[in-house]
């Protein structure tokens, strides 16, 4: 079973709290948590590819957020696997 990623900025290495909150602009202004929703805006759907870190403010790609454990075995077949079409 694959393990869920750390969340923490890659510049400065602390973790977003759950109260921390980002604001959809210029585009909608909605406010949310980014990394409930994986960097998607939940107000109008946008993707950021970027997030700004509420501790440092330096901002860096979203994906790079995301830190998986070293388990070889887990990233292997995670990224061999193609995913299962259902109804195929």
């Amino acid at each position: 079973m694959a393990k869920e990623p750390e969340i923490f900025c890659p510049a400065c290495k602390k973790s977003p709290r759950i109260e921390d909150r980002w604001v959809c602009k210029p585009s909608c202004g909605t406010v949310w948590h980014t990394f409930w929703t994986g960097g998607v805006c939940p107000g109008c759907g946008h993707q950021w590819t970027e997030t700004q870190c509420p501790a440092c403010v330096v901002t860096s790609p979203h994906k790079d957020w995301y830190h998986f454990p070293d388990d070889d075995t887990e990233i292997e077949k995670v990224t061999t696997e193609a995913p299962e079409v259902i109804g195929a």
